[in-house]
């Protein structure tokens, strides 16, 4: 036995022991759950889990159905390993105020300096500035040609 061949067994082992297997490129991924419903009525609800770790879960229904406001509401969340070897899971509603994730690997605003916190709380209890009344002399609308 050669120093080369242990070196090769030995990395060899390691890599037959990480966590997750990546899949070779064109090999299928088996799905070993999967679980649907649609009603009706507009709502509905999926999940799956595949071989390789990923998982995912939604439901939705149709807010305010028959009115003006009608729209879809949708919430889940899904989860897989990073390349890293990391465990990310996501949390999520969509609906009329857009797609909210959550998540601890998800970046997040750094506070706000006490001063401007300071500032803007002083903003929020100030009066309105009076209002000057406007005179026939300016803006776009009053131009002579």
């Amino acid at each position: 036995f050669s120093l080369q061949f242990l070196i090769v067994a030995a990395l060899l082992l390691s890599l037959a022991h990480a966590h997750p297997r990546p899949q070779a490129q064109g090999e299928p991924i088996p799905i070993i759950r999967q679980e649907q419903e649609v009603n009706f009525d507009g709502s509905y609800k999926y999940s799956y889990e595949t071989g390789n770790g990923i998982n995912v879960a939604e439901e939705g229904y149709l807010k305010n159905a028959g009115t003006d406001n009608a729209g879809q509401v949708a919430q889940g969340s899904f989860s897989y390993t990073s390349p890293e070897g990391i465990p990310i899971q996501i949390t999520y509603l969509a609906d009329e105020n857009g797609f909210q994730p959550q998540g601890d690997h998800l970046p997040t605003p750094p506070p706000i300096p006490p001063a401007i916190q300071k500032a803007l709380a002083y903003l929020a209890t100030a009066p309105p500035p009076p209002q000057e009344p406007q005179q026939g002399g300016g803006g776009f609308n009053n131009r002579r040609g």
